[in-house]
């Protein structure tokens, strides 16, 4: 007989890493093949503006939830619960609440964490660590690196730790890639693509842009990503202010071919984030064979490999960025074998089937136990 697991995770609605990477495990054959799975989608939230707010619905969702946490690990029985915590905010007391049910129903647990925020929140609001405290106590935790740990240190023995880096689905051959790379112009195209938040870098992206055009430099850079913090309005308007429409040009969301169009046609991805635990859409840029720049935040430093596949730089630091967006501009054959190696790195590392025997391994063991 399989063993059960219990799958408490996030799932799309809204798209974010660790929604996709549930609906990644809910659809492996890898994962289902190897143990009994059972599903439920703790998400309260649709849009992801609305994902930390709090309102009677998302009250009365987050109750009925709970409720169906508990009779399905009772009738159920697994032999262990998977749990995506929100660990950086007022959900851990939602947390909390999940996992010390399942500690009286006397049930294993492993947390995945796709955010982080623990040792910041811990430290703004002392009464959390209480709630901290009995998460993580006898709880078993998957990182997806390990720079990561810092966060949780106070609350987590490191063995208790298991480290499982994301992964995303091969898509497209080495055949088509090298079609690819053979027709993009040897001018520098940035790509962006990401939520319009403050805190995934966008302004600072901007900023950087301004600076390459004060030097001179002929580049285009592409915004991709749904409106949203940041309106198309205030996008344009600094755009026009600085005088960068000949430069930069915001898109909005895209998906499918039209997404595939914009990853062809670029020469480097640009993730300049300020708050990140890992960042999928690395991995699609690598997948293209983009050579990428990202901030020295979270896992990001496990995907780049600094000075071979791309740069990372201090986050925040648009003088910094700029600096590394000139090394692309200046020399677009040394990016193009940064790209190649990315591209080897991605296959190597991070394609999905990877993370599935990663994750398979890493339950399997903590089950047994």
């Amino acid at each position: 007989m399989k063993p059960k697991i219990l799958f408490i995770m996030h799932m799309p609605p809204p798209v974010h890493g660790a929604a996709m990477m549930g609906k990644y495990i809910h659809d492996s054959k890898i994962i289902n093949e190897a143990f009994d799975c059972l599903y439920i989608n703790p998400s309260a939230s649709k849009e992801i503006q609305d994902v930390g707010n709090i309102n009677l619905h998302k009250i009365l969702f987050i109750f009925k939830n709970i409720v169906s946490i508990a009779k399905t690990a009772i009738v159920q029985s697994p032999d262990l619960c998977y749990f995506t915590s929100t660990i950086g905010g007022w959900g851990i007391f939602r947390d909390m609440l999940v996992v010390s049910i399942l500690k009286i129903l006397r049930k294993k647990i492993v947390l995945h964490l796709h955010n982080k925020g623990a040792k910041n929140f811990s430290n703004k609001h002392k009464i959390s660590r209480l709630a901290y405290h009995i998460i993580f106590k006898h709880t078993k935790v998957i990182l997806l690196a390990e720079q990561l740990y810092d966060d949780i240190s106070a609350f987590s023995s490191k063995k208790d730790i298991y480290y499982c880096p994301n992964g995303i689905p091969a898509k497209i051959t080495d055949n088509e890639v090298d079609s690819i790379r053979n027709k993009r112009q040897e001018k520098a195209h940035f790509l962006f693509l990401s939520h319009m938040l403050k805190n995934k870098g966008v302004w600072v992206l901007l900023e950087a842009c301004k600076i390459l055009k004060e030097q001179n430099k002929e580049f285009k850079c592409t915004f991709i990503g749904k409106w949203s913090e940041i309106s198309q309005e205030s996008f344009n308007e600094y755009i026009t202010k600085n005088d960068l429409k000949d430069y930069v040009t915001g898109v909005g969301a895209k998906y499918g071919d039209e997404k595939k169009k914009y990853f062809s046609e670029a020469t480097a991805f640009i993730f300049p984030t300020l708050y990140e635990t890992f960042g999928l859409v690395l991995l699609e840029a690598m997948e293209y064979s983009l050579p990428c720049i990202g901030s020295n935040e979270g896992g990001i430093p496990n995907i780049i490999q600094n000075g071979e596949s791309g740069f990372i730089v201090e986050k925040n630091n648009a003088k910094e960025l700029a600096k590394a967006m000139q090394y692309f501009v200046d020399n677009p054959q040394l990016s193009k074998k940064m790209g190649i190696k990315g591209r080897n790195r991605f296959l190597q590392n991070f394609t999905i089937t990877q993370f599935e025997h990663r994750l398979k391994n890493i339950l399997s063991e903590i089950i047994q136990k």
